[in-house]
């Protein structure tokens, strides 16, 4: 037991257990554990990065290829195009061979449309105007009926007592018996 306690008490006096630190030098620290470490990576992640490597190789081919075909497409509309140019430049060489009268008529015709077009516009907000017009009359008259007929209402009910109001009550039923009797 006293050699156990000796040797507890003789780490005191280390001086390399006088500080705690970490040890910044590479080659003191155990070359073993790091070669085994990196082995194990490179073991194993070589799989995944080859994996990842391959996936993008083939994301990258697939890019490639869809950018070949959009330049292929963007090849035949720029061709169509170009022939879509010559034909209007054939069409505008004609027009320039018949004269400027086809383009003043058609420049007629264009205005007289656009004028028949727009009258028919204006006629069309004339009459949607008018309708909301009557519309918003319609409202307001049928505000004022419904404010009139509350009104009505409330001054018959603070006027009228028990005795009054069947007298009322006696005497329309008693019209419309007479009317029912004019219609039989």
């Amino acid at each position: 037991m006293k050699n156990v306690t000796d040797s507890f008490i003789s780490l005191g006096y280390w001086p390399s257990a006088e500080s705690f630190g970490f040890n910044t030098d590479i080659l003191a620290t155990n070359p073993i554990n790091l070669s085994v470490v990196l082995g194990v990576l490179i073991f194993f992640g070589k799989g995944v990065l080859s994996d990842l490597l391959d996936n993008r190789k083939q994301r990258i081919l697939k890019t490639i290829q869809n950018s070949e075909e959009l330049r292929g497409g963007a090849i035949e509309q720029l061709e169509k195009a170009r022939a879509r140019l010559r034909k209007v430049e054939m069409e505008a060489d004609q027009f320039r061979v018949n004269g400027y009268s086809e383009i003043e008529r058609e420049k007629l015709n264009l205005i007289n449309s656009t004028s028949k077009s727009l009258e028919q516009l204006e006629n069309y907000k004339n009459e949607t105007i008018r309708f909301e017009q009557q519309k918003a009359i319609n409202q307001v008259r049928q505000q004022v009926f419904q404010q009139a007929l509350q009104g009505a209402l409330g001054t018959l009910n603070s006027c009228l007592d028990n005795e009054l109001h069947l007298r009322t009550i006696s005497a329309n039923i008693g019209m419309f018996g007479t009317m029912k009797e004019i219609t039989n």
